[in-house]
């Protein structure tokens, strides 16, 4: 595995709308290994603080920033040389290109979008990548894509500084504190 950087723009956040589901994106991003979450749209403090508090009791390095204006970051982002995986269904199948995108030393924004994705996002990219040809969710779409990304190490990943672990259990809920 490359020590390649992975991070998550979710864009256009609607704060009445897309709380919920924008809280399962970060959840989904940290969980499988990304590095960072980047927010667009309306800014959701409660939204951020709620991730932060998962962050701060369950461990692991993951960051959340925030910014307003998505456009200038994908500028950056080119600008410096990285890479761009917008994820769509319109792209091209994940499992013909995850390995050319995983074998990339480069480090990745990896594009998750709100309402409607501009055109812009699909120009700007390296790589559009489908997970299937059919509607359906963001979070799903982004942990399948991490999962092959990741080639599975993610599901043994170690979350170093937080408060709980779970301890795998057949039956009932074991938490433990550290």
């Amino acid at each position: 595995m490359n020590d390649s950087k992975l991070n998550i723009l979710r864009l256009d956040h609607r704060r009445r709308r897309d709380a919920r589901i924008t809280t399962h994106v970060c959840l989904t991003a940290r969980a499988f290994g990304a590095s960072k979450i980047i927010l667009s749209g309306d800014e959701d403090k409660k939204l951020m603080e709620n991730v932060h508090d998962v962050i701060e009791r369950w461990g692991g390095t993951f960051s959340l920033d925030y910014r307003k204006n998505w456009s200038n970051l994908l500028k950056e982002w080119k600008n410096g040389k990285k890479e761009i995986v917008h994820l769509t269904m319109y792209g091209e199948p994940v499992q013909e290109v995850i390995k050319d995108i995983r074998s990339s030393k480069k480090d990745k924004l990896v594009i998750v979008g709100g309402s409607r994705v501009p055109g812009k996002v699909y120009q700007e990219a390296d790589w559009n990548v489908s997970v299937t040809t059919q509607p359906h969710s963001e979070v799903s779409a982004l942990a399948i894509f991490l999962h092959l990304y990741f080639d599975g190490d993610e599901l043994n990943k170690e979350f170093e500084g937080g408060k709980l672990k779970i301890v795998p259990s057949s039956h009932g809920k074991k938490i433990q504190e550290k």
